[in-house]
């Protein structure tokens, strides 16, 4: 009995679904421990609030999906056509007059739209993400360490203080043996207070921290330091009690104007990135232009001398006669002022194209950016066909084989992504072509794969490549 088409396509819409969010939340996972381990030193120690590492989170996530997306799509189709292969399920509707091209269909329009999802999240979310996380990770990269004062170590963190606590007793209080230097004034260890026991304590507003010090000295040093006066104060006071009062304000968090950050190329979307890099390409010709003006200003004179660099800085004259027609007394003068000019015009020439290197860069990011709002989407589709027919070549479902095979696939387009970027950036290929390197390269793999795979090809069948090996051995034998 032949199953109705409506039914096959939700049996294999469903047998995709499920796996498909699974591998993209483990990858996703996965790819956010990588981006916490790496920016660990940055986020321990600095009393950061719950909901603000649970924003860095979200928004590390969203900037992660790029990679994750096709690495799950290429993982569960692999699962899926595995599943159905290992189950016979393939067979089945194969032999019920279903060719596999019909059974793919489904998934084909699914992942269709997962990539139209895809486009859009690249040109619009991920700005937006990059934007958010890129001005909360300056602010946590800027926010001091939390106050913790440790027994027998300088604390620095105060601004204008250094406090070294010799105990800490349990209840975090109390403190014994302290010494408060006081370097508000800028002007040395000119002020510093000993006390032999402490309690620590914060205000009502949590603004300010208060030390109350007991049975202890302060010694002030009054005149101007690292000056060879000899006359100075030493004013020293004993205090049964003394209150320092110590402003926090510096610890907490304070929120950088995002605004400060929304020109950065990985936080436009296309039209932006066009705007931006029609603007810096106008740029660079107006700076060329300019370069070219001053370039003839500098050589107004016709080119009469050249630099000998293996006897720098001796001129050596192209025409003496010249400055024959010169009086003696001023020829010097004259071959003096023309190496001047001639190392002024070396000077502006290597930093005006050192300039016109970095805009170039920038426009070539720019370009980059531009590129990958499209790549994510095809590269989609491109690993999809990859998966589809390798699941149904190798007809194994589950975590085993599909894992490894998907892992190479996905290193193998990584690596081409990352390495035609890095050409791209650097000028050594055509952006486009260092942006779409992957996609190129795979492109006919998918096509050949998916052909293979719809005509049951006899490449796939392993029995038929070990009868060939079969009959070669018996054949050597025999001889």
């Amino acid at each position: 009995m032949i199953l109705p088409i409506k039914k096959v396509h939700k049996l294999i819409i469903g047998s995709f679904i499920g796996p498909f969010v699974m591998t993209f939340f483990i990858a996703l996972f996965i790819l956010l421990m990588q981006f916490l381990f790496k920016y660990i030193d940055d986020l321990v120690g600095k009393g950061l609030e719950w909901y603000v590492v649970l924003e860095l989170i979200m928004y590390a996530s969203s900037t992660l999906v790029p990679m994750a997306l096709p690495l799950a799509i290429l993982l569960s189709s692999i699962m899926t056509f595995g599943n159905l292969g290992e189950h016979y399920e393939l067979v089945a509707l194969k032999s019920s007059g279903i060719s596999l091209r019909k059974i793919m269909m489904p998934l084909v329009y699914c992942v269709f739209l997962i990539s139209i999802g895809a486009f859009y999240f690249s040109n619009v979310a991920m700005p937006y993400a990059n934007l958010k996380m890129g001005a909360l990770m300056w602010d946590v990269k800027n926010q001091k360490p939390t106050l913790a004062l440790k027994e027998g170590i300088f604390f620095n963190g105060m601004d204008g203080y250094s406090i070294r606590v010799g105990k800490k007793e349990k209840d975090g209080q109390t403190l014994k043996n302290i010494v408060i230097y006081n370097h508000s004034s800028q002007s040395g260890n000119m002020n510093v207070m000993m006390a032999d026991s402490g309690r620590m304590l914060k205000s009502e507003n949590e603004r300010f921290l208060i030390i109350e010090l007991f049975n202890g000295i302060s010694y002030e040093e009054s005149g101007t330091p690292n000056t060879s006066n000899d006359r100075k104060q030493l004013l020293r006071v004993k205090f049964k009690q003394h209150e320092v009062k110590f402003d926090l304000s510096t610890f907490q968090m304070n929120r950088t104007d995002e605004n400060l950050f929304k020109d950065h190329y990985t936080m436009l979307n296309i039209k932006q990135l066009k705007y931006y890099e029609d603007s810096l390409q106008k740029k660079g010709k107006s700076e060329i232009a300019y370069y070219n003006q001053n370039y003839r200003a500098y050589t107004f004179m016709d080119k009469k001398f050249e630099v000998d660099s293996a006897a720098a800085p001796t001129i050596k004259l192209i025409n003496s006669d010249i400055i024959q027609n010169f009086p003696k007394a001023t020829q010097a003068g004259i071959l003096a002022s023309a190496y001047a000019t001639i190392r002024n015009i070396k000077s502006y020439s290597e930093s005006t194209a050192e300039d016109h290197d970095k805009l170039a860069e920038k426009i070539r990011r720019h370009e980059i950016e531009y590129h990958r709002k499209f790549t994510l989407s095809i590269a989609c589709l491109i690993l999809f066909f990859i998966g589809a027919p390798l699941g149904a070549i190798i007809r194994k479902g589950g975590l085993g084989m599909p894992v490894v095979i998907s892992i190479f696939f996905f290193i193998f387009f990584h690596i081409l992504s990352i390495t035609g970027e890095k050409f791209a950036r650097k000028g050594v290929v055509d952006v486009w072509f260092g942006m779409w390197m992957a996609s190129i390269v795979l492109l006919p793999i998918a096509i050949l794969l998916t052909r293979m795979a719809t005509t049951d090809s006899a490449i796939f069948n392993m029995e038929a490549y070990s009868n060939f090996f079969k009959k070669i051995f018996k054949r050597t034998v025999s001889k």
